[in-house]
């Protein structure tokens, strides 16, 4: 690797990094918000999405010029897709802390309604994949990566439940049904963070190993992978 392609690299690294604690903060935020509304604080995290859209915009145009300039191969042309693949998927995480604000101030304004502690505990779930799979890209670690991968059923089988017990709610007391899909459509949004922090580590996995993990059925951990390699081998 030339000395003018590793210092673009890391570069570009910081400006995924930052964008990593931008787009944690949002979230952070917009869940905090959707516990105990406020509507100044939800108007901030709005109003944060712009600079969340010029990081990545200027992530793209940096890996594109990267990419013309010093025609990467292997891992360095896997570090620069990457990036710009998990930049995109930040970009859309912010866009959920938006709705989950605006979601927020809809139950302000409704009808008190209790967050159900499922939802609590999803989003719980929901921001540590987040958190994980950050840590999966810093570290270039492949095990913290798969596990986050794992992980994403549990926050389906939630977001499964409260979509149902809320369902009942607004059969039994229609009135409460406007704050009811509120938290309905909170509870989607916070699946789907879970679901962008799974493509986060399924793009770690291609970065560390080359290896496209998505839409795989079979994702495990680094000792049961190595397992099942060395009893292959005994074959």
């Amino acid at each position: 690797m030339s000395i003018h392609l590793s210092r673009d690299l890391e570069s570009l690294h910081r400006l995924v990094m930052s964008m990593c604690a931008h787009v944690e903060q949002m979230i952070y935020d917009a869940v905090e918000i959707l516990h105990q509304p406020d509507l100044d604080r939800a108007r901030l995290v709005m109003a944060r999405d712009d600079e969340i859209d010029e990081m990545d915009v200027r992530i793209e145009e940096e890996c594109l010029k990267l990419l013309a300039l010093h025609q990467p191969v292997a891992v360095d042309l896997r570090r620069i897709t990457t990036a710009m693949k998990i930049s995109a998927e930040l970009e859309r995480v912010a866009d959920l802390a938006v709705s989950i604000s605006e979601r927020a101030c809809g139950i302000a304004s409704s009808p008190e309604v209790p967050v159900p502690d499922d939802l609590k505990e999803m989003c719980q779930l929901a921001l540590g994949m987040l958190q994980k799979s950050i840590d999966a890209y810093v570290q270039l670690d492949v095990r913290i990566a798969r596990k986050v991968c794992l992980d994403d059923e549990n926050v389906d089988e939630l977001n499964r439940r409260i979509i149902a017990d809320l369902t009942q709610l607004m059969r039994r007391h229609p009135n409460l049904v406007e704050p009811a899909m509120h938290l309905f459509s909170a509870s989607r949004q916070i699946e789907r963070i879970a679901d962008h922090a799974t493509n986060i580590a399924e793009d770690v996995v291609y970065l560390v190993e080359g290896e496209i993990v998505r839409h795989s059925r079979s994702l495990r951990t680094g000792d049961d992978d190595l397992a099942a390699r060395s009893g292959s081998g005994n074959h």
